[in-house]
């Protein structure tokens, strides 16, 4: 397999299209009116329950910015939310690179728009196995695979997407994009997918840990065999 060596990129991208998919849903109200006060041609994708908060944040306006994962990539979230943002449209639209003629022709091909932030944080697996009582299978129906998903795409391509991770981050990334005409830099963008490979490599760290602690007599009893 080869890998691509980048060399061109863009340092101030501007942020046009954001995919928001979190547990953790403070902030919004005031990260998504900012956004569009910048930019109002600005289009969000969102799914379930984040769907539902910038549907309510947006009111009447929700309609010419803001559209359901399954209505852009065409497949329908399964039972549970089980299966939502893993399509191939996102995947592009997250990893393709700029000046990758290639990759350019992909996007044509499939109607694909490029991602230029990620605003995810991810499902509550530690807030879940500190409950009192809290069974093998409980946990296990709390590991994010999207989530971690999205965000190690939108890191690994900083070159031109923002994985954002932390609503912290929220205030000090809209002063910056008001002061450069609705773009990041790649200094930012560098500086959130650190922070970004971070938090995953703690959410994996609490899984494996928590996993690692369990005896096979533990996972048995969860299930009829």
């Amino acid at each position: 397999m080869s890998i691509n060596v980048v060399e061109k990129i863009d340092d101030l991208i501007k942020i046009k299209h954001i995919l928001i998919s979190v547990s953790d849903k403070k902030g919004l109200d005031q990260l998504i009116p900012e956004l569009i006060g910048i930019n109002p041609e600005i289009r969000f994708l969102s799914t379930g329950g984040t769907y539902s908060r910038i549907k309510e944040i947006l009111g009447s306006g929700a309609g010419s910015c803001l559209t359901q994962v399954s209505d852009y990539t065409g497949q329908q979230e399964t039972q549970g939310g089980l299966v939502k943002t893993l399509d191939f449209k996102i995947y592009l639209g997250l990893l393709t690179e700029t000046y990758n003629s290639s990759h350019q022709e992909d996007m044509s091909r499939t109607g694909a728009v490029n991602i230029d932030m990620v605003v995810v944080n991810l499902y509550p697996f530690k807030q879940t196995i500190e409950k009192q009582g809290v069974v093998v299978e409980e946990a296990r129906g709390n590991i994010d695979i999207g989530g971690p998903c999205m965000i190690r795409a939108a890191a690994k391509n900083y070159l031109r997407v923002a994985p954002v991770v932390d609503p912290a981050d929220y205030s000090s990334i809209i002063s910056f994009i008001k002061e450069n005409e609705g773009s990041l830099s790649l200094e930012q963008r560098f500086y959130l997918a650190k922070k970004a490979f971070k938090h995953t490599a703690v959410y994996d760290g609490a899984i494996a840990e928590y996993l690692g602690s369990q005896s096979f007599d533990n996972v048995k009893q969860c299930y009829s065999l």
